[in-house]
């Protein structure tokens, strides 16, 4: 590859000899990134786990000793970014991804789904059927947000687009709308879920029922 020609130059190039080098060199560039790796998963897991542990340890410390409570929400902060951070693990344990192992990907995903208030089988499930139908407008529905195209907005009764314009606000979708699905909605199965997922969900619920205690 000339130095003179850049990656994204290449890429949208006319040329399909140069797309297809481009696409290889990317492939290539990216590979080593592909594989799960045993030793780097211990590492997340230690830097991201018993951070969120110790934060925890130390708001109940300080409500035990009757600090001021505006110290144990200071701690919710990094707390909080940590369980974000325990969930993109759940994430790669239900792709399959973290771990070369199945069992290994499994164990963690029930653990940290039971963390992040989320049961591992039947996320795992809607999760793949999402990404199976990614970009498919016909089988929307499935672990995705409500979607509409612009004619089917432009169609729609007045009611159903606020109802949508309302639904896709800020506020409620990135604040109302994820509470009620991790602490309500997330403790039911979901439709068309197996015995293996539904049992999933009962882990999720006794954690929670441990948390309000």
């Amino acid at each position: 590859m000339s130095p003179q020609v850049t990656r994204f130059e290449m890429l949208t190039s006319p040329s399909s000899d140069n797309k297809q080098s481009a696409r290889e060199d990317l492939i290539q560039a990216v590979s080593k990134y592909a594989q799960a790796d045993y030793r780097k998963a211990f590492w997340q897991i230690l830097n991201t786990f018993v951070p969120y542990l110790a934060l925890w340890a130390l708001m109940i410390f300080s409500v035990l000793q009757g600090f001021p409570y505006w110290i144990t929400l200071l701690l919710t902060i990094p707390a909080a970014g940590f369980l974000v951070r325990i969930f993109i693990l759940f994430h790669d344990c239900c792709h399959g991804a973290f771990f070369p192992s199945r069992r290994a990907n499994r164990l963690l995903g029930y653990i940290a789904g039971i963390m992040a208030f989320t049961p591992f089988e039947d996320w795992q499930r809607t999760h793949v059927i999402h990404h199976s139908a990614s970009g498919d407008l016909d089988r929307r529905g499935v672990g995705d947000i409500w979607t509409l195209t612009v004619d089917e907005y432009l169609g729609a009764s007045w009611l159903k687009r606020f109802a949508y314009r309302f639904f896709r606000n800020p506020l409620l979708l990135f604040g109302i709308i994820p509470t009620v699905l991790f602490l309500i909605l997330q403790r039911f199965p979901s439709q068309g879920a197996k015995k293996r997922e539904r049992h999933s969900v009962f882990l999720p619920i006794l954690h929670l029922r441990l948390s309000l205690s």
